[in-house]
């Protein structure tokens, strides 16, 4: 039940087909997301668990490792869902480009003027940019799914082991 901890036994199959992109404690998190992304059976072993010997100290670092851990799973969150990643970023920029453009169309509607011209740049400019993340993410999702296609594909075409999986 937990992703971060385990004794880990691979077929061919996913050795060949995963791409090591990370080195430290947080290749953990890039195998499970392969695994899931290309729909490859897992199971878990229940194996005994024991108390760390007397004397004996923890080369995890709570912080450091949990700080590489969330970014990994960031740059995953990019990389495997850009339409969530860049449309989450996109409606943010268009939710604080519409909050400061109500205060802009309130004074236009009631003195025909704008008195803050850098403010309504300024909305123009995250009105674009949150357009332009919007359709960034759909472009790369296209992308994304052919590229999970190929290595689907790839996994799919190394012989699989005796007796299944």
């Amino acid at each position: 039940t937990d992703i971060l901890s385990g004794y880990r036994v691979f077929s061919r199959r996913f050795v060949k087909s995963f791409p090591a992109l990370s080195a430290g404690f947080e290749i953990e998190t890039e195998i499970s997301v392969h695994a899931l992304e290309l729909r490859m059976p897992c199971a878990e072993v229940e194996t005994p668990y024991y108390a760390r010997p007397e004397g004996s100290a923890s080369k995890l670092s709570t912080y450091g490792d949990g700080w590489r851990i969330l970014s990994t799973i960031l740059t995953l969150y990019r990389i495997e869902r850009p339409v969530l990643y860049f449309g989450t970023l996109g409606g943010l920029l268009a939710l604080i480009a519409f909050a400061l453009a109500v205060p802009l169309a309130l004074t236009y509607a009631a003195t025909g003027l704008v008195p803050r011209f850098p403010t309504a740049i300024l909305v123009t400019g995250l009105g674009i940019v949150a357009a332009l993340c919007l359709f960034a993410g759909l472009i790369l999702d296209t992308v994304v799914r052919g590229r999970r296609e190929v290595r689907r594909l790839f996994y799919l075409a190394q012989p699989a082991p005796p007796g299944g999986a």
